[in-house]
């Protein structure tokens, strides 16, 4: 019977966002007879398991928010990677409403939020509520920081009817609401779920952001909205709970869990058994003659490479494990590359694989094709579980490092500079990095850069600080149209949409 509930859930919510009449009426409405309190348990663990396809690996919300950016680049390397231009139009911000990432990304999350809609018309428990809720506010949040605009149901709402939708100043209103009505049925761990500080994390988020998603050409911040991120800061950073991890890169590692000191919210992955795609962060930008083998893909930019101090652990380097077992390090990839006796790798002419700073985002030179761009790996590989395709680490979506930086930008915003300082500096000196004496917000749009580079949060940070639409490299300036992604063609049948201006 549990099997055939949670099926019902998962056929019902792939027509979230429909409002075409189907000849066969779905009702949306799912018989909660014989749904128990286990099976409850399973269909909220459906919602945790449908976070995996928007979010883990590099192929989905993660794309959307770096490629975009000044972090991370998919260069077509002769005919490798070309895709239609689809990759090319992210980072050039020349994507138009049919553009097949932004579809499926935007199809993706509003799966999260029907599937956690879905668990409260099972007479949940008032945890199982609160999760739920905070999972469906969580993809909500992503939503209306890509479209402006976002879907949604009732539990048991007819689903052949089209979704209603809540618009930017409604939709950050009913986030906020949500989270702090449900912040004291959350449970304090594990960090692989919903929790309380989980939760106080995404409204530090939702306050700090308000004032972009109301106006993202000229963010403004309010002194009230910046009181209350220093305030939840200020609540978790009392709590005592989390602690900067002294390697940064164990933050990302197989066994994070037992590793990490300042992982606040992760997605599970059981190693060898079950986990969402996270191994394709490996497999994206490596190359083909590395272990593992990748697809000589994905690479980050020089000039943003050159933000890092020589001394900051962030850059990278060896990791036990991971560079003893296939002579690939951790952080970014430059130079000559080599495999675990320090044999010199070659690339596929027999040529040294020699990843050069410099790329461009068409790359013809057949001597350029695999070697030019800068890798990243920024969660080490698992090669204790890299023949089941089900690597250990947990993804992360939140970090105590979040908490301090988010804290000191309330700070700045409201002319606390001086306040700031310390909390920024603690960051940076547990990194290596050195000590500063002031900063300002283009120097902590830096740091951010830096400490949480290819996390999925650039393009956000790049808004907020206001530098979306400036020129950088293999990027000239551009339309403010594209500070917003487009409402998905095949969408707008719906009438409750107005697609976003200029597409």
């Amino acid at each position: 019977m549990k099997t055939r509930y949670i099926t019902a859930v998962i056929v019902a919510f792939l027509s979230f966002t429909a409002c075409t009449k189907l000849d066969e009426k779905l009702n949306g409405q799912i018989n909660d007879a014989g749904v128990g309190s286990g099976n409850v348990a399973a269909v909220l663990n459906s919602a945790y398991n449908a976070m995996r396809a928007p979010y883990q690996g590099p192929y989905g919300w993660w794309a959307l928010q770096e490629f975009p950016s000044d972090e991370a680049i998919v260069p077509t390397r002769g005919g490798d990677w070309d895709d239609n231009g689809a990759w090319r139009a992210l980072h050039l911000h020349r994507w138009a409403s049919d553009h097949t990432r932004i579809h499926s990304v935007y199809r993706d999350l509003n799966s999260v939020s029907y599937v956690a809609t879905s668990v409260l018309q099972f007479s949940p428990t008032p945890q199982q509520a609160a999760e739920a809720r905070f999972l469906r506010a969580f993809a909500q949040f992503s939503i209306l920081d890509g479209w402006n605009q976002v879907p949604y149901r009732d539990p048991g709402e007819d689903v052949t009817l089209p979704s209603r939708v809540r618009k930017n100043t409604e939709a950050i209103a009913y986030i906020i609401a949500e989270l702090t009505e449900i912040l004291p049925a959350l449970p304090t761990s594990p960090n692989t779920g919903a929790t309380k500080d989980a939760a106080k994390m995404l409204l530090m988020k939702c306050y700090l952001n308000k004032g972009a998603f109301l106006n993202r050409a000229a963010p403004t911040f309010d002194p009230a909205d910046m009181a209350k991120v220093i305030g939840l800061a200020d609540e978790i950073i009392t709590g005592g709970a989390y602690t900067l991890t002294p390697n940064y890169f164990d933050n990302f590692a197989p066994k994070n869990d037992l590793l990490a000191k300042e992982n606040v919210f992760t997605g599970k992955n059981s190693g060898g058994v079950d986990a969402g795609g996270l191994n394709a962060m490996w497999v994206a930008p490596l190359h083909y003659n590395q272990s593992p083998s990748g697809n000589n893909g994905f690479c980050t930019l020089s000039d943003f490479y050159n933000k890092f101090e020589a001394s900051d652990s962030r850059r990278g380097g060896a990791y036990t494990g991971v560079t003893d077992v296939s002579g690939v390090r951790v952080g970014f990839l430059v130079g000559q590359q080599v495999n675990q006796t320090g044999a010199l790798i070659k690339n596929r002419l027999g040529e040294n694989l020699i990843f050069t700073p410099e790329v461009n985002i068409i790359e013809r030179d057949p001597k350029r094709l695999e070697n030019a761009g800068i890798r990243v790996i920024k969660y080490p590989v698992d090669y204790a579980n890299g023949s089941s395709g089900f690597p250990d680490n947990d993804w992360v979506y939140y970090r105590y490092s979040d908490v301090l930086l988010m804290k000191a930008e309330a700070l700045l915003r409201t002319g606390q500079g001086p306040l700031a300082l310390p909390l920024v500096n603690l960051v940076r000196t547990t990194r290596g990095a050195s000590i500063w004496g002031s900063v300002s917000l283009d120097q902590l749009l830096d740091e951010r850069g830096r400490e949480f580079f290819w996390e999925g949060v650039r393009r956000q940070d790049l808004i907020r600080f206001g530098k979306f639409l400036t020129p950088w490299q293999e990027k000239p300036s551009d339309d403010p149209k594209y500070l917003i992604f487009p409402i998905p063609a095949n969408q707008m049948a719906n009438p409750n949409y107005t697609q976003n201006p200029g597409y």
